[in-house]
């Protein structure tokens, strides 16, 4: 591993003075004489020299009359000075910050390629830091605290585990990252219901085939559809939340997901939008690989994406396949890919888990 080489950012930096000095020497000027050429007073001429009091727009104009270059010279170097003194001080500040990291995911943030790769000591604590709050879009941890960490009165957990409230908030600003790139339009939940129709069909495609098209149905609805890399301690594989009153997001992780389990989470993401959408607030967390906390918003997306992948009139059939060309006869006729058929039949304990027929399930990966 590389470490990202970080820009060159001295820890000093010249004042305005400094050139102010250099012209008075040239003109064998005193300080005296040159305030009396601008105007001011002695004492406020030497602070403008230590760099104490800031060239103003009337001190640059004078500047630019009595030592020559321009008002725009004078102004940009004191501009420059300023900016710099600033970053010393930020720099300091989060020096003092670092104990921040211990609760972020940083080693997974790396390797999901959101921050730099770069040893993680003691010396690059600050900078870490630094990228850490530019990636959340906050000044200081405690605007974190309030932004970000504080979304957890919101989050509608379905696992005890989704405790780490770092992983999980880093988790889901990868997503809203992502969906902050492209302004679409305002949420239509007509156009979306319509939208899940077609998607529906796009079951039986692979994945570099139907994800263009998923992304661009869910966009011309309203709503954000990202794909995030897995953050393990935020045990997080779905989520459905608000980014705005007019925006909804989807975000999925591929994180041990199956074509069936696929399909199955964006529905149950889905539904959570067309039916608890007026919980614009509410962020639900959901992992559907383990059975956790049971509310009635769970069961009910559940039945939504149960019924919506498999209708109850047709899902009646489902003891009654026990073959594998039944078995593709039926998810033939539904329009859904088989290993949909393959996974509601185990999840139902109609099939166990190591048939045979799970080779009709598709692994889904992220490309490098």
């Amino acid at each position: 591993m590389t470490d990202q080489a970080s820009p060159f950012r001295p820890d000093w930096v010249s004042p305005p003075g400094d050139t102010i000095l250099d012209l008075l020497e040239e003109r064998e000027w005193s300080q005296a004489e040159l305030a009396d050429r601008l105007g001011f007073s002695p004492k406020h001429v030497n602070q403008l020299i230590k760099g104490k009091a800031a060239i103003t727009e009337d001190a640059a104009l004078r500047l630019e009359g009595v030592l020559g270059s321009t008002a725009g010279f004078w102004l940009n170097r004191e501009a420059k000075y300023r900016e710099h003194l600033a970053r010393l001080e930020a720099a300091q500040r989060y020096a003092g910050w670092v104990d921040w990291l211990d609760r972020l995911p940083v080693k997974e943030l790396m390797k999901a390629g959101t921050i730099a790769k770069r040893r993680y000591d003691a010396k690059a604590k600050p900078a870490l830091v630094e990228e850490l709050l530019g990636f959340f879009g906050v000044a200081s941890p405690e605007a974190w605290e309030a932004r970000y960490a504080g979304m957890e009165v919101a989050f509608r957990r379905t696992r005890e585990e989704q405790s780490d409230v770092g992983a999980i908030t880093a988790w889901l600003r990868m997503g809203e990252a992502r969906a902050e790139r492209s302004d679409g339009p305002k949420f239509d939940r007509s156009r979306f219901v319509d939208a899940l129709t077609e998607i529906r069909t796009l079951t039986v495609q692979r994945p570099e085939h139907f994800e263009p098209r998923l992304r661009a149905l869910c966009f011309a609805s309203g709503v954000a559809f990202v794909l995030v890399p897995a953050i393990p301690r935020a045990h997080v594989s779905g989520v459905a939340r608000w980014l705005n009153p007019h925006r909804p997001l989807i975000q999925l992780s591929l994180y041990g997901k199956t074509n069936d389990r696929f399909w199955f989470t964006f529905f149950h993401e889905a539904a959570h939008i067309l039916l608890h959408g007026k919980e614009k607030r509410s962020v639900y967390l959901d992992d559907l690989s383990a059975s956790g906390i049971d509310s009635d918003e769970e069961r009910q997306a559940n039945a939504w994406a149960r019924d919506f992948l498999i209708p109850p009139e047709q899902a009646k059939r489902l003891p009654s396949i026990q073959t594998r060309p039944a078995l593709t006869a039926f998810a033939k006729e539904l329009g859904i890919h088989p290993g949909i058929v393959v996974g509601r039949l185990q999840y139902d304990g109609l099939m166990g888990y190591r048939t045979a027929m799970n080779d009709l399930k598709i692994s889904f990966r992220f490309m490098e």
